[in-house]
This record gives structure tokens, sequence and C-alpha cells, in this order.
């Protein structure tokens, strides 16, 4: 996982809203980052889908993580207010995961 979280800190990380300007996390003790939270599960979701449609990627995350949340899952005020580190950033976090598997990183 190490290898996962360290391209997904280069490549999302340093362009998160919640980061300063040098890719540094900001969030406070009570919140979390979604993405380190359920990393394992959002990798096992990428290795789980073979598609050429980030939809099937999304679906498969709304369904096997997102249910989990503390959100609504329905209703996901995180989700609906882009507040979902999670959500805002899967397809860049999908693409990383794809290219550490390709040795890329």
């Amino acid at each position: 996982m190490e290898k996962y979280l360290k391209a997904i800190r280069e490549k999302v990380c340093s362009i998160c809203v919640d980061s300063d300007e040098n890719g540094n996390c900001k969030m406070t003790d009570e919140e979390c980052c979604a993405v380190e939270l359920y990393l394992d599960k959002i990798v096992e979701v990428v290795h789980s889908v073979q598609s050429e449609k980030m939809s099937d990627y999304v679906d498969a995350l709304h369904q096997k993580i997102c249910v989990e949340c503390r959100g609504n899952f329905e209703r996901c005020n995180l989700r609906s207010d882009v507040n979902c580190s999670l959500d805002r950033y899967f397809p860049l976090i999908v693409e990383t995961i794809q290219a550490v598997d390709k040795g890329a990183f």
C-alpha cells in the first residue's frame, strides 16, 4: 500500500484543496481524508474494475466505499458540496493506481 500512498500524495495531495502550496495536508485532527482512510478499499475497487469508462469505477466506488462512509449514501452532502476528496479526485486516483501497477512510479 505504501507505493500507492506515495504516488497518490505526489499526484493528488499536491493539488488537493485541503493542502497548502507545498502539498502538505491542512486537515485538522477532527477531520479525516477519505483517500487515506479508505486506501486499501480504493485499490481493491480499482483492481476489481476492468473498463474504459470512468463511470464503471465511480459506480464501484459508490457501491463499495461510499456506503461505509459516515455520510448518507443516497444524499451525500459531502459529495454534493464537492467536499469529499475521494469523490473529487477519483479519476486522478484511478489513473495514479493504474500507473503504479504499470511500474510508472
